[in-house]
């Protein structure tokens, strides 16, 4: 049973992936049969963040309520409701209409594993768990691709991912008694009082929280910055030509991939710490790499892809260490919060790095990661020295 219930979390993951990328890759066709401007898709990224962030929030009250067998059930039900809803709209209103389920389920399901596989499973499980919400980004694309190439129009591939979507519902709905018998929550906490809800407000009040969620806020930001603008970068300062660009630019994701699913095999031997320090550190080389004033294009390449593979082992670790940092009975609650950071960071960074770009030159690219990288870093770092049992108990009334 735990091989069939840890299998099921790696299929979740990949269907949490599988949309991710959709809006994206079919916008460029979207946007003119529904006769908005381009940047609209901008508005509706925004709403299913916005959702997201709140669904993520709420996520430690609904668990606790609900178990987390029916809530990723609920969540994918609701992703899977979404993305029908997308294939039927023929407005843009609509689709904003039903970015706000889609963005709701996302963040529930997503704080809601990433918090059961912290309490229950090693470090490896972590890092290849994510390593799958990444094979699930990846493989959408394709299936866009494939519905544009074929005639079948871009509601087709929301279509054909919602219908996967439902599929694993039931399967999901069907599981939620597995859940119980392989890892049952328990009702008390490490010192055996009784557990209970975690109010934001206190969970803000624990100790070192804030320095974990600048950190994990500054490694999202400099992630989905790096997606979106690297291609820029390399055509407009490196001289690189746009297919090449866009090729290395899509290395960075399939690196982040890769290096999860790589980490995943020694990840319990050397501990999340230094897997987030050693991530941060390869991330910066990657960066050096970038801002070196050479003639070549091939180290600004190769740095692109060792960012990625740096980027990979972060957010796992950070996440996977929230129990042992803050306490099984406030780790629900922290990761929720964790979870709101990060989509903020991924939110807002890269249009504020655009806004910046337009002032002072795509040449800060590098500069702006680095800046990120360093908050990053330095954050993570001061939290290491804190003890983990006084953060744990920080938050008692």
């Amino acid at each position: 049973m735990y091989s069939l219930l840890l299998a099921i979390i790696y299929i979740a993951f990949i269907s949490l992936g599988l949309p991710d990328s959709l809006v994206g890759a079919g916008w460029p066709v979207m946007h003119q049969d529904l006769g908005v401007p381009i940047a609209f898709a901008g508005i509706i990224t925004m709403i299913i963040a916005g959702g997201t962030i709140l669904s993520s929030l709420a996520s430690e009250r609904i668990t606790r309520r609900f178990g987390v067998g029916l809530v990723t059930a609920v969540s994918v039900g609701m992703t899977a409701a979404a993305l029908v809803g997308f294939s039927v709209s023929d407005s843009f209103w609509m689709l904003c209409l039903w970015a706000i389920p889609y963005g709701l389920g996302a963040g529930a399901v997503d704080a809601a594993l990433n918090n059961y596989v912290a309490l229950h499973y090693a470090a490896r499980h972590m890092n290849w768990l994510h390593a799958c919400w990444g094979l699930g980004a990846s493989i959408s694309p394709f299936i866009m691709s494939f519905a544009l190439t074929q005639d079948l129009g871009w509601s087709s591939a929301y279509l054909i991912i919602g219908v996967v979507q439902a599929v694993l519902t039931f399967g999901l709905l069907l599981s939620i008694p597995l859940w119980k018998k392989v890892n049952p929550l328990t009702t008390a906490d490490e010192s055996g009082k009784h557990a209970t809800h975690v109010p934001l407000a206190q969970a803000l009040r624990i100790r070192g929280v804030w320095l974990i969620l600048t950190a994990f806020f500054a490694y999202c930001a400099l992630e989905s910055t790096a997606i979106l603008w690297a291609s820029t970068y390399l055509v407009t300062d490196r001289g690189v030509d746009a297919a090449t660009a866009a090729a290395f630019a899509s290395l960075f994701l399939l690196g982040v991939t890769a290096g999860r699913f790589l980490a995943g095999f020694f990840a319990d031997r050397v501990g999340d710490r230094w897997m987030i320090r050693r991530g941060f550190l390869t991330v910066g080389l990657g960066i050096v790499l970038l801002l070196l004033p050479v003639q070549t294009t091939v180290l600004a390449l190769a740095g692109l892809v060792i960012a990625g593979l740096g980027c990979a082992p972060i957010y796992p670790a950070i996440i996977h260490s929230t129990p042992v940092n803050f306490g099984r009975r406030n780790s629900q609650a922290i990761i929720g919060v964790q979870m709101a950071a990060a989509y903020t960071g991924s939110t807002l960074a890269p249009p504020l790095f655009g806004a910046l770009s337009a002032g002072t030159g795509m040449w800060i690219f590098p500069l702006f990661l680095a800046a990120l990288m360093l908050l990053g870093l330095l954050m993570s770092e001061r939290l290491n020295r804190l003890d983990p049992g006084a953060t744990a108990d920080a938050a008692a009334p």
